[in-house]
């Protein structure tokens, strides 16, 4: 019986952990090319790019990471409208903006004139900032809440606080 159950925990340390469960799924690999990204993006039928701005050692950006990326129907929710990368705000890979600048990733960040991390811009395939959330978001639909309020146009019209509360108040 030991030795069963000794094969049974070896067997199952041996399988690899389900894909979804790392927030690390959630964002393409990306070669720091914002045209190519949205290029592969509206040829994949999405609505533009999801910008994570975030930096290795920062609390909100790791917390969120763990219990919010991470999760499979926020990864396909999102996958299905957008196509997601991160930018280091420390780092110094370079980054192709949408004019054809290249820059270290950490001067990028300052040009669009970061305030916090983590930091989530929404861009138009053709490089148009669509929306912007500055801050951690842990609740899971409420982040999925936030991508419909781009995917919807609901940006157009106002603040997402406010689109929010609307739905809140729909109850749905």
């Amino acid at each position: 019986m030991r030795r069963l159950l000794g094969a049974l925990l070896l067997a199952l340390a041996l399988v690899p952990a389900r894909a979804a469960e790392s927030w690390e799924n959630f964002f393409e690999l990306s070669l720091g090319d914002l045209r190519a990204e949205a290029a592969e993006a509206r040829k994949s039928g999405q609505q533009g790019l999801l910008v994570m701005f975030q930096f290795e050692e920062c609390p909100y950006c790791a917390r969120m990471k763990r219990e919010v990326l991470s999760r499979r129907d926020v990864q396909d929710w999102f996958r299905a409208r957008f196509r997601a990368i991160e930018i280091d705000t420390r780092g110094s890979q370079g980054v192709t903006l949408f004019d054809g600048r290249t820059m270290p990733e950490k001067d990028f960040a300052r040009t669009v004139r970061l305030r916090g991390t983590p930091t989530f811009v929404f861009y138009a395939p053709g490089g148009e900032v669509l929306a912007t959330h500055i801050g951690a978001i842990y609740d899971p639909k409420e982040f999925m809440l936030l991508g419909e309020y781009v995917a919807s146009g609901a940006y157009r019209e106002g603040s997402f606080a406010a689109y929010r509360q609307s739905r809140l108040k729909r109850g749905s």
